[in-house]
């Protein structure tokens, strides 16, 4: 099992969980965060560092997460440390399906 980021991450991207992961697994797209589920360890100290709770265990239910991790962890870059916030984060926090509603393909997700 792994822990998924999932879409409450989608145009907020807070980065508090990367400075507690002793992994390295996450990785940074333009609107969001990923976990690479090959290199996660399922240690869960990044989930409760996550201010909009988009951090959550594997589950049937979020295997979809799981499966965009593993790709997206593949094309996107290792973050290691917090950055600041998208500018709209706060906007966007209580926002639901933000992933179908923003993200209209892959090449949205550099």
């Amino acid at each position: 099992m792994t822990f998924v980021v999932t879409d409450a991450c989608v145009k907020c991207k807070f980065t508090d969980c990367v400075n507690v992961c002793p992994v390295d697994c996450f990785h940074e797209g333009e609107f969001m965060l990923v976990i690479n589920p090959d290199s996660c360890i399922d240690c869960g100290v990044c989930e409760p560092e996550c201010p909009v709770d988009a951090i959550r265990p594997e589950s049937p239910e979020l295997l979809i997460w799981a499966e965009r991790g593993r790709e997206y962890s593949q094309k996107w870059p290792v973050i290691t440390a917090s950055k600041k916030p998208l500018p709209d984060a706060d906007k966007h926090r209580d926002e639901t399906g933000k992933f179908e509603k923003y993200i209209e393909d892959e090449t949205d997700l550099r």
